[in-house]
């Protein structure tokens, strides 16, 4: 079972935890976190969801839930190592922005992180469960293949992606 500490609509936490599928309340937030890993050719490594989970085979960047008692950085580190087996750099990892997400009974806060990885895809060990696929991406792929709408964007794909880009 995963457990997250749950947060109200300032980011502030509230003495109260939920399991992982519970129904939250309006004004209660559990954190998410999306990771881009860029390397030193300037692309980015993206994932491809597994057949089995909700939006099969879409591209899209590493990410998951915030645990029980975890920060943010953190859970962006251990998602890829377990979805990817990539050890990231904790010190090379920059908070690219945060926003509130409202869905019905399931409200996040999402932390874009980006990071810096110059890991070989023939050392990558994909968590089959979650993952069936990965690459690494140019700008101008990860743009095709949303246009093409075979890639999950986030609410700071533009910023990442798009012509005034983050630099590292």
């Amino acid at each position: 079972m995963e457990y997250w500490d749950l947060y109200d609509e300032d980011r502030r936490k509230l003495n109260k935890t939920a399991v992982r599928g519970s129904v939250l309340n309006d004004n209660e937030f559990h954190l998410v976190v999306n990771v881009w890993i860029k390397n030193k050719n300037n692309e980015f490594l993206i994932s491809r969801r597994s057949i089995n989970k909700p939006h099969p085979l879409m591209w899209e960047t590493t990410g998951g839930s915030v645990l029980l008692g975890e920060e943010s950085i953190d859970a962006a580190i251990r998602e890829a190592k377990e979805e990817l087996d990539d050890d990231l750099d904790k010190s090379k990892g920059v908070l690219i922005g945060s926003e509130k997400r409202y869905f019905e009974g399931c409200n996040d806060i999402l932390d874009v992180w980006l990071f810096e990885s110059n890991i070989s895809l023939n050392d990558i060990k994909i968590q089959q469960e979650e993952v069936c696929d990965c690459m690494w991406a140019n700008r101008e792929k990860i743009k095709e293949l949303y246009n093409k709408g075979e890639f999950d964007a986030n609410p700071y794909f533009e910023e990442i992606v798009g012509e005034n880009n983050v630099k590292s």
